[in-house]
């Protein structure tokens, strides 16, 4: 699977009021700042391939910020960043099924998802 696949829009409904650094196509969004703005609400779907860093950044803006994240992620609670997220306290929403992200010849995924929030 491409990690250019777009949030589904039920997903995107559920956070329309936070900001989501991570657009398509971009890794601007490891870069640019997440916290102190946009009423302390963000929503990241980070590249299912290699989210590890996108999880370092939320944990400590979080910290620094007190900011809310939300990121949707892989469920594969046998992983590193898996298990910091859970150290950070962040709390975990499965998602039943399987998700059908945005895009050209769009499918189910071969894995299950979940939202693990920071707040």
């Amino acid at each position: 699977m491409s990690d250019d696949w777009g949030t589904p829009d039920w997903i995107m409904s559920l956070f329309r009021h936070f900001h989501d650094p991570c657009p398509i196509a971009g890794k601007g969004g490891l870069t640019s700042s997440w916290g102190g703005q946009f009423e302390n609400k963000v929503f990241v779907n980070p590249p299912y391939s290699n989210p590890r860093p996108w999880v370092e950044k939320a944990i400590k803006t979080h910290r620094e910020t007190s900011t809310t994240i939300v990121m949707l992620l892989r469920h594969d609670s046998s992983t590193q960043w898996f298990r910091m997220l859970k150290e950070a306290g962040a709390r975990f929403l499965m998602i039943e099924g399987r998700l059908t992200f945005k895009g050209p010849n769009s499918k189910p995924c071969a894995f299950p998802s979940v939202l693990a929030v920071l707040s």
